[in-house]
């Protein structure tokens, strides 16, 4: 089993203004670990801090203080150990359009990181590899998305591209900053189950980090729920959802919409 720890890290930005410098505490003394086979999500509204601790994980930013640990062992920041780490822990990203290149084709953005990870070499294996990881994301036939670029898919079928992507490494854990809210709502639980499926069918440990706690409470197995860069309540999804203890989870609760509640209210009408 892996396990990614976030042991107390604390991430601050300096801030100039108005002529002085002052200190912005973005993560205060988090702690959280995910193991393989399991989704976290980490909820809050924007500003709560959650896509800096994403940051963190990439290594696209450092902890002011604190550690990452990936099996009980602290992350490298470069050369093989930064290598080695980010094969395990991908990202999903918000907006496919953005993290593609329009002017590549889907094979290219498939392949390169299949050569970049030593997944594939020759010709014959790449292709072999992309079209595998086109499977792995439903996209078939996969002849018939390879030699498309990203403008020709839909967003859905974009962000499916993205996630073949960050599985190319063959990761253990997946990073999914809010991966269906640049979507139509329509297209949304497709991609979300698609992850959830992954999930199981591959052990991978995923970092879900929304906004929305209607879908963290079907898509986690626990909840951590992020104020201003502390997280003030964690727990399993249910429990967190249907018995919040801190007034801003009540809050979140009650803005989430409620199907189960909304039927209810009709029969009774």
């Amino acid at each position: 089993m892996t396990t990614l720890e976030f042991r107390n890290v604390v991430k601050r930005y300096k801030v100039r203004g108005a002529g002085r410098s002052n200190e912005l505490l973005a993560v205060n003394d988090v702690s959280f670990t995910l193991e393989s086979g399991k989704t976290i999500a980490l909820v809050g509204q924007s500003g709560s801090g959650k896509s800096t601790i994403a940051k963190l994980l990439l290594q696209l930013e450092r902890p002011s203080s604190g550690q990452i640990l990936l099996d009980g062992r602290p992350i490298r920041h470069r050369g093989k150990g930064l290598r080695d780490y980010r094969h395990q822990v991908q990202m999903v990203f918000q907006d496919p359009f953005a993290s593609l290149n329009p002017y590549h084709t889907i094979a290219h953005h498939l392949a390169r990181p299949l050569r970049l990870h030593g997944r594939a070499r020759t010709r014959d294996q790449l292709e072999a590899g992309v079209a595998r990881l086109l499977e792995r994301v439903r996209l078939t036939p996969t002849g018939e998305y390879a030699n498309k670029h990203p403008h020709e898919l839909s967003g859905g079928q974009r962000q499916r591209v993205a996630i073949a992507r960050a599985l190319a490494p063959e990761p253990t854990m997946l990073i999914a900053d809010e991966p269906v809210s640049m979507l139509d709502v329509s297209i949304r639980l497709g991609v979300l189950n698609l992850l959830a499926g992954l999930q199981r069918e591959e052990n991978l440990g995923v970092l879900y980090i929304t906004h929305d706690l209607a879908t963290a409470r079907h898509f986690s197995d626990e909840i951590l729920v992020m104020y201003k860069g502390q997280i003030v309540e964690r727990g399993p999804a249910d429990d967190v959802i249907l018995h919040p203890q801190h007034e801003y989870t009540k809050l979140l609760a009650a803005a989430a919409p409620n199907p189960e509640l909304r039927l209810q209210q009709l029969a009774g009408a």
